[in-house]
């Protein structure tokens, strides 16, 4: 099952037309941010008359808004970048339209990507695909929400801890971590550089396959890409699978344990073997992630002091600069991920905080690596609820950091993870099963998901 292969043979211009026609009618969801109306327009025609080719010739996409792309400002959600125009375009983007395809415009996002909701985007909060009164997740919620509801057929996204697993949980699409290095993040506003991917939305696996493979692969311009491992496959029979026990407690929404559940019981009715695996450590990943990332958000947002690019602020000596740009650029957000980070990283803390962290992280890693000796995939839920409602969470952050519980081991591990549609809870609301693969094994979890699509 295909949604891009539907736009095949019709024309770029109308494809086009629709999507940016259809994004306009949706506008109060606050999926997109800017057009790039004139551009994307150009290369429809350019399609339609045969100067442009590809795999995606004339498929319209969406990117977060924390891609540098031709056309169009790139702001982070941010005031701090709100007038900025990138000088370059992401390798990313540069890849998919080497293939063909069109951006439209960009999505919403947590401001820098901090944080799981899209409330904190300077811009007001993307809502829900299927509830407006509830969060679309985060941060790549815009990208979740205009695939949810067909505007395009893909949009990429970018997962430093959850990003696009979570939304992608709670708005019933696919959403694809890849392995850490899978695809390039030249040209994608930085926020932890150890656990940041490039990954995409979509309304099928073989969708998902298509676009991950064509962005995967070495750029000389990130000395963190992988060589191309990446090449879609057939689904492995009789695998051995793993549900995690520490996923699955009384803490966890009983509609999102039920449903999992399901998606379990369609594994094992496909053939392949489903046990209970226990990683007691996982208890602490969301403490090493806290340290580790937000040490690395503290040092990647000191490039914004007002000087070189963006917001600059009326000041009358160099101190007020820096303090005045700051404070008016960065929501409240960012600058408390920037005052933990920085916190860690001080003299007297470093030891205690960040280099435990990272040798927990290790400890971690070692985990991950013993259970896949003997397991293929892992399984657990993306999030411990459904969506909740916008503004639920925004004045505790302690319980908007516990989201992100069950997705940020494997990024802290560099390891796949997808978000695959596991049905509905009660009330109507979208649930994502997590799959998790060894390093590497990215074509093979989206092999698996697709095999199940007709039955989830």
């Amino acid at each position: 099952m295909t949604v891009i292969a539907d736009y095949a043979g019709k024309s770029a211009l109308e494809n086009v037309k629709a999507a940016i026609e259809a994004a306009k009618q949706n506008n109060e969801y606050n999926a997109i941010l800017s057009f790039s109306e004139e551009r994307a327009l150009e290369r429809a025609a350019k399609v339609d008359s045969g100067e442009i080719t590809g795999k995606l010739a004339g498929i319209p996409f969406v990117a977060k808004d924390n891609f540098l792309a031709v056309g169009t400002t790139t702001t982070a959600a941010s005031h701090f970048l709100e007038h900025f125009t990138a000088p370059l375009q992401a390798t990313a983007i540069e890849r998919l339209e080497a293939e063909g395809a069109i951006c439209i415009g960009k999505a919403n996002l947590d401001a820098f990507a901090h944080g799981g909701s899209t409330e904190n985007s300077a811009f007001g909060p993307t809502k829900n695909a299927g509830d407006q009164t509830r969060v679309s997740g985060g941060s790549s919620g815009g990208s979740a929400v205009v695939t949810a509801l067909g505007i395009v057929p893909f949009a990429i996204g970018t997962d430093t801890g959850g990003s696009i697993r979570q939304p992608a949980s709670f708005n019933g699409v696919i959403g694809v971590k890849p392995t850490y290095g899978t695809v390039s993040r030249y040209g994608v506003v930085a926020m932890a550089s150890s656990t940041d991917t490039i990954g995409c939305f979509t309304n099928s696996a073989a969708d998902a396959e298509m676009i991950m493979d064509i962005m995967a692969g070495r750029d000389t311009s990130d000395m963190t890409t992988l060589p191309d491992f990446f090449k879609p496959v057939e689904v492995k029979a009789n695998q051995k699978i793993g549900i995690i026990k520490e996923f699955m407690t009384d803490d966890v929404d009983e509609d999102v344990r039920a449903r999992v559940s399901d998606y379990v019981e369609k594994l094992k009715a496909a053939g392949h073997t489903v046990t209970e695996v226990s990683m007691p450590i996982l208890r602490y990943a969301l403490a090493m992630y806290y340290i580790i990332v937000p040490a690395e958000i503290s040092s990647n947002l000191a490039r914004y002091d007002g000087v070189r690019y963006g917001r600059r602020a009326d000041s009358s000596n160099l101190s007020e600069l820096y303090g005045k740009s700051r404070d008016e650029g960065f929501m409240a957000e960012n600058k408390r991920r920037i005052m933990i980070g920085s916190y860690v990283l001080s003299s007297g803390f470093f030891d205690a905080y960040y280099l435990q962290a990272q040798k927990a992280r290790t400890l971690l890693i070692n985990a991950f690596n013993e259970l896949f000796d003997t397991y293929d995939v892992l399984v657990g839920p993306v999030s411990p609820t459904p969506a909740f409602k916008i503004g639920e969470n925004a004045s505790d952050p302690i319980k908007m950091y516990l989201a992100d519980i069950m997705t940020v081991p494997a990024s802290l591990a560099g390891l796949p993870a997808i978000s695959v549609p596991a049905g509905q809870t009660s009330d109507g609301l979208p649930v994502g099963v997590q799959l998790i693969g060894q390093r590497r094994s990215d074509a093979q979890l989206l092999a698996l998901a697709g095999s199940l699509e007709g039955d989830a």
